[in-house]
């Protein structure tokens, strides 16, 4: 086929049917030129190919758990939180409030040589205590000390009116027994008791004899003579009560004696401390002993019934978990002073909360033990040698 070829020369005008002829012809040859070309630029066209790739896995979002904390209402004020409830400030007797207080104790000054015992050194000494010089009678063994320092134990005494309390009175054997058996023995005299300063202010009532018996533990633990991983503590009646309360307020005592001790919870000590036991005579109250707390507080705080929180907040028994150590009971069944249904019914409360205790019983016999005193003595010996000590 042949092809006609146009030339254009100078200022030729060709004729107007020519002229449309061309411009029809060019439209044509563009309009065919466009439909053989590739897809505009700017128009993505999806590649054949991806549909053969395999698929990226998608990682799962997890959605959050439904205790997320909820916006804030439209109607809230941005200084909202500055009138949330403070925490209530704690009794000074509430446990928790007692583990807070700091006891750093203090260095032990020997004032004055007594005569030796048996196989050991007896002396007065003071510690400080809050400030306060606190006065004990203190015995070390003699012969070679062990390399760690000698066990020790802080010996707390019952009740006995401060007017008439002397530190080289009361309490002799039982201290003698002890201190021959190769312990420190610190029978510390509480705050307003002899020479010691301060005020008397009882031991249910008040923080201030706990805070003394906290105070000796971490002095002895600084006594060079004292190995401080081997503290221990005994404790008779109301100190009974205090032996109690420092094993679970302290960490560092590993064992605990108590004889015919005030071991009963508040409320059992509001309820039933006074209540007669069948067959045991009824003692006249002592006019010396400060129980004015249990009114006092009632008034304040509410009954028991009223207000369990309170009382078991105060309460050592409420704590049993936390016992730093192994604990042994002794009681008389006669103890016209103190019930023998607290020694029993902490026995229980031990053995539920899975900490090791012993308890012993002593028919007929008194709030001093007098009828078994050795039984009971060589009993709580033993019991040291194997949880304090660290014999067999």
């Amino acid at each position: 086929m042949r092809i006609n070829t146009v030339k254009i020369i100078g200022n030729y005008s060709p004729p107007e049917s020519t002229r449309i002829g061309l411009l029809l012809g060019l439209m044509t040859i563009l309009f065919i030129a466009g439909c053989s070309r590739s897809p505009v630029a700017g128009i993505i066209q999806p590649s054949r190919s991806v549909s053969t790739r395999t698929p990226v896995p998608r990682v799962p979002v997890i959605s959050p758990s439904p205790t997320r904390t909820p916006l804030p209402s439209p109607t809230a004020s941005p200084t909202s939180t500055a009138t949330r409830t403070p925490t209530p400030t704690l009794h000074p007797m509430n446990i928790l409030a007692a583990r807070q207080t700091a006891y750093p104790g203090s260095a032990i000054t020997v004032e004055e040589t007594l005569e030796p015992g048996a196989n050991y050194s007896r002396y007065i000494a003071w510690y400080a205590s809050q400030g306060l010089k606190i006065y004990g009678f203190l015995t070390i063994p003699d012969g070679e000390m062990p390399a760690t320092g000698w066990p020790a134990i802080v010996f707390n005494h019952g009740y006995i009116p401060p007017r008439e309390y002397r530190t080289t009175e009361r309490y002799i054997a039982y201290v003698d027994r002890l201190a021959r058996s190769g312990y420190i023995v610190f029978r510390i005299d509480y705050r307003g008791h002899d020479r010691s300063e301060g005020e008397a202010s009882g031991a249910y009532g008040d923080p201030g004899y706990t805070t003394d018996v906290l105070n000796a533990v971490s002095s002895l633990q600084a006594f060079p003579q004292a190995d401080p991983n081997r503290i221990g503590m005994w404790g008779h009646s109301m100190g009974g009560f205090l032996t109690l309360r420092a094993m679970v307020i302290s960490t560092q005592l590993r064992a605990g004696v108590v004889w015919s001790g005030v071991v009963g919870s508040y409320p059992d000590m509001v309820c039933c401390w006074r209540r007669p036991t069948p067959g045991v005579p009824t003692r006249t109250p002592n006019p010396n002993f400060r129980s004015g707390w249990r009114t006092r507080w009632q008034e304040a705080y509410g009954t028991p019934d009223d207000n369990p929180d309170f009382w078991l907040g105060i309460s050592a028994n409420n704590y049993l978990s936390d016992l730093s150590g192994s604990i042994q009971l002794h009681h008389g069944t006669a103890d016209s002073e103190v019930p023998i249904a607290f020694s029993q019914k902490l026995y229980e409360q031990t053995l539920q909360a899975g900490k090791l205790v012993e308890y012993y019983e002593y028919p007929g016999d008194n709030h001093n033990l007098s009828n078994y005193f050795n039984l009971a003595m060589n009993r709580t010996i033993e019991f040291f040698d194997q949880y304090l000590k660290g014999q067999p």
